[in-house]
């Protein structure tokens, strides 16, 4: 028999769509736009588990969660908000929320926290608001992030970093940070707006690079109801969100130029108004933007308004990568390490000694968000009470010749794809001795192409589809399969 859920929010799009989704994947699906609507409908029949957003029109999610949880306080609540403070994560899990996600949602997210919930025991599920540990990120005398998911570095270049954010997040300026793909960009963000004066208010993140330009400004101001096809209610924008609190837009140099022209006006006179409204609102918003292309050759060659540009460049700090960083690793590879065994439940508690000495060999391309994925699939693969081996690396790391250690990729020199075959090392006669050999041996040479391509344009997949005359989902499909093999 399915499982059966509950979705409790006033977007009717983001019910729908989620609802499809999950009954695709096997569960049956009902879904109310109020808070009262939802608690009649869970008084009406059992539910294995509830979805409810914390800002609803006629009352707050946490009015829901205690209405529903003394119905029944042993449902698995997962509450969804466009808040991404940790004052309200807190606030929910403490009244009995299972777990907390912000939108925009990420379907495979939900669905695995879904999958979490049913797992647990119902009783366990009852006990979640006193068992559960719930800790506060806070801000301590001397100024450094009291978060357990936090790890600051002690290297000289996670120091200098950390000097520049104690500095600037006292002061209101707008921030540019400039870092490689996975380097932390919003996690820096984070910390300077916990730092700050702004710290009880919403920290509310925005990726710009997934925006259509439709789009933009309706995420960025919202938009009011019949403003264009598919507006069917009011909607608050990121702006509103965030409002006495800080705004991040990672990657905003993807904004249209459209959307530049007004977000410039709306930093100036901190008023907007919403896609197809005439009422202007007041709006207190710090923001905090990151890009991993210069904005200031970005308006030089007509990409990005200069204007918007010294707007936002009051400060900018760039974040190093994982490479430069090298003696924070071992200390990374614990933190990732204790993260994953928790996170599966596993008891796994060290590596084999090759196993840090590829950590400390490898280019890190991927920075910090590729050393916790690989760390969390090497956990995965590791059976309880063993060492994390080397086998259970992926093949870029453990390869004795990986292509983003190669001498020629650090030089700097113009890459062209030809250039990653013919500088693939040279086979002997006997190298080959089957075709699946001869098969394999293709795949790396694919491979190794592809991470030249991606490294030489810092890891813009669009630029590195366009060299490689590909298209984008074939280069994510090449890069998911390599990953995974």
């Amino acid at each position: 028999m399915n499982k059966s859920i509950l979705i409790i929010d006033d977007d009717i799009d983001l019910c729908t769509l989620l609802g499809r989704y999950l009954s695709r994947k096997g569960f049956d699906t009902e879904a109310t736009h109020t808070g009262a609507k939802g608690i009649a409908k869970f008084n009406e029949k059992k539910f294995d588990a509830v979805i409810c957003d914390y800002r609803l029109g006629d009352m707050d999610g946490k009015d829901v969660i205690a209405a529903i949880r003394k119905q029944n306080p042993n449902v698995g609540l997962l509450v969804i908000t466009g808040y991404s403070d940790i004052k309200t994560a807190v606030e929910v899990i403490k009244l009995g929320a299972f777990d907390y996600i912000t939108k925009p949602l990420i379907p495979d997210e939900v669905l695995n926290i879904l999958h979490k919930i049913l797992q647990t025991p119902p009783e366990e599920l009852g006990q979640e608001r006193k068992t559960r540990p719930v800790s506060e990120a806070g801000v301590t005398a001397r100024g450094k992030i009291n978060n357990p998911d936090f790890y600051e570095g002690k290297s000289p270049a996670a120091k200098a970093l950390y000097d520049q954010v104690n500095i600037v997040a006292a002061t209101n300026y707008s921030i540019i940070l400039y870092g490689e793909s996975g380097s932390g960009k919003e996690v820096i963000a984070r910390s300077i707006h916990q730092l700050s004066a702004r710290k009880d208010k919403p920290f509310v993140a925005m990726d710009c690079g997934t925006l259509s330009k439709e789009l933009a400004g309706s995420e960025l101001f919202g938009h009011v109801k019949g403003a264009f096809t598919g507006a069917l209610q009011d909607k608050e924008g990121h702006f509103e969100l965030a409002d006495g609190g800080t705004l991040f837009l990672d990657e905003v140099g993807n904004l249209g130029v459209e959307i530049q022209a007004t977000l410039l006006r709306v930093i100036q006179e901190r008023k907007f108004k919403r896609v197809g409204g005439n009422k202007e609102k007041e709006v207190d918003v710090r923001i905090i933007v990151a890009s991993n292309e210069n904005l200031r050759d970005a308006y030089r060659k007509g990409k990005f308004r200069e204007d918007l540009y010294h707007r936002f460049n009051e400060f900018s700090i760039n974040l190093p990568p994982l490479r430069s960083r090298r003696e924070d690793i071992p200390a990374f590879a614990e933190f990732f390490l204790e993260k994953a065994t928790t996170e599966l439940g596993k008891k796994v508690t060290e590596y084999e000694d090759d196993v840090m000495e590829a950590f400390l060999s490898y280019e890190w391309p991927g920075n910090l968000r590729e050393f916790r994925n690989v760390i969390r699939r090497a956990v995965l693969l590791t059976e309880p009470g063993k060492k994390i081996s080397i086998s259970s690396l992926p093949w870029e790391i453990n390869n004795k010749n990986p292509l983003t250690t190669r001498e020629e990729d650090r030089s700097g020199t113009e890459f062209t794809p030809a250039a990653a075959i013919t500088a693939s090392p040279e086979l002997k006669e006997g190298d080959l001795k089957s075709k699946n050999q001869l098969k394999d041996a293709a795949g790396r040479a694919e491979f190794e192409t592809i991470m030249s391509v991606l490294k030489m344009v810092n890891f813009n997949k669009k630029k590195a589809a366009e060299l490689l005359k590909i298209d984008r989902k074939t280069l994510y499909n090449k890069i998911k399969n390599y990953q995974s093999s």
